[in-house]
């Protein structure tokens, strides 16, 4: 896919749609969003947060809300563009510049920048569960400084890898000998399955 360096350069692109995307883009900035290129399109921001973005296809061309799964959609045309899998993401799609309508869409996105300043938006969900450092591991950092180090510079997926191996081991003297030989691993900043991913 070819680098898009500017606004302009997209919509010319896009030929077949060029009269009706420079209409949306017009829409767009009667509002206070900012016009940006990312991802090799223009996108819409507010205060950094992305709002709404423009796309056109082989077969439509469209708005992008970044967070459509807030916005009221009285008229019913906004498309989630892949059931159960986006979960904020909602497209506005038309076919030709006929089936846009300047006060629906400027409606839509002057709702969706209200949602953003009211901070409504869908935030990546992220595994929070706290680390169960098992209590061998932990004697082993009153007495090994730099395992200690070691570990705590691991991200919390390789901290829960190395833990699980340890509390995995049903006897004391397995856990023992698992601990010795991850040790030196732990120390150097590897996680517990890096040879594998590598391979």
């Amino acid at each position: 896919m070819k680098k898009i360096h500017s606004v302009e350069e997209y919509i010319e692109n896009h030929s077949q749609y060029t009269e009706a995307l420079r209409l949306l883009r017009d829409t767009i900035l009667t509002t206070e969003l900012n016009e940006s290129v990312k991802w090799s399109a223009p996108v819409y921001d507010l205060n950094g947060k992305n709002v709404v973005g423009l796309g056109a296809f082989k077969h439509h061309f469209g708005i992008w809300f970044f967070n459509g799964v807030f916005l009221k959609d009285e008229h019913n045309v906004l498309v989630n563009a892949q059931e159960n899998k986006t979960k904020a993401l909602r497209q506005m799609r038309f076919e030709s510049i006929e089936d846009i309508d300047t006060n629906i869409v400027l409606a839509y996105v002057k709702e969706a920048i209200e949602n953003q300043k009211l901070g409504k938006e869908i935030k990546p969900t992220r595994n929070k569960k706290p680390v169960d450092i098992p209590e061998e591991l932990q004697t082993a950092f009153k007495t090994n400084s730099d395992l200690k180090a070691g570990f705590e510079a691991l991200t919390p997926g390789k901290q829960r890898e190395y833990c699980n191996h340890i509390s995995e081991a049903k006897r004391d003297a397995t856990k023992l000998s698992r601990l010795e030989k991850i040790t030196p691993m732990i120390i150097s900043g590897v996680g517990l399955h890096d040879k594998y991913k590598n391979c």
